[in-house]
């Protein structure tokens, strides 16, 4: 059995996808990182990083392994799923989980933050992490142009990407300018596995009510004059 330590975001989304593709048994621990549970001492000796998610395989002598790229690597080897063997193929693939965990995610998050949740509207920001987040969606595209998918075969590069296009709304994009992402996005939503593992904790946030003033100032450390601020 897996502990999944989780909240339902692009990367939380990658390990449930993955579990429920390679069919390995799992127990969600749910952590709030609205409510700053993240930072809680019993998390933070699993993952040092204050950052979710987590696994800890108690299979493999409690072995806890943190970064979503990590856990990616260790599911697909254990189950010998999604990660090709041979060497070429294999770094075909973790090319574009690097590129994913190095580029795409971090950009997105950020267009998140600035478009969506930042307390202030910063235009250079905001255009910023717009445009490179368009930059990577046609790095995708070309790719994907040639190839059914990012690394050829259905992989854990797959998994990686695909939870980050989820929300390409909240980064100022269309998938209509991306007509080869557009294809690879749908094809994998159809998968029952991708279905399972996206549903997982969807019930505990709802996207579409704006951030509470007690969770902005949570997250980002304003004080009661700065968020009345930001509200003028």
């Amino acid at each position: 059995m897996i502990d999944v330590y989780f909240w339902p975001t692009g990367n939380g989304k990658k390990i449930t996808i993955m579990l429920e593709e390679c069919g390995i048994k799992y127990h969600v621990i749910p952590v709030n990182i609205n409510k700053g549970e993240q930072f809680k001492p019993e998390f933070l000796a699993i993952s040092p990083n204050n950052k979710m998610p987590a696994i800890v395989d108690h299979d493999a002598q409690d072995l806890a392994i943190f970064e979503s790229g990590a856990i990616l690597q260790y599911l697909a080897e254990k189950a010998g799923r999604l990660l090709p063997r041979d060497t070429p193929g294999k770094y075909r693939v973790l090319s574009w989980v690097y590129w994913q965990v190095g580029g795409l995610g971090p950009m997105a998050g950020q267009a998140h933050h600035f478009l969506r949740y930042a307390p202030q509207q910063i235009e250079y920001a905001m255009h910023r992490f717009r445009t490179e987040v368009a930059r990577l969606y046609k790095v995708m595209d070309v790719q994907l142009g040639t190839h059914e998918y990012l690394a050829g075969e259905y992989s854990i590069a797959d998994i990686a990407a695909w939870p980050w296009v989820v929300r390409h709304d909240w980064q100022g994009q269309d998938l209509n300018d991306f007509p080869n992402v557009k294809r690879w996005f749908q094809a994998i939503g159809a998968r029952a596995a991708v279905q399972r593992g996206a549903d997982v904790g969807k019930e505990w946030v709802n996207f579409s009510q704006p951030m509470s003033d007690e969770d902005k100032k949570r997250l980002f450390n304003l004080r009661d004059e700065d968020l009345k601020k930001t509200t003028t």
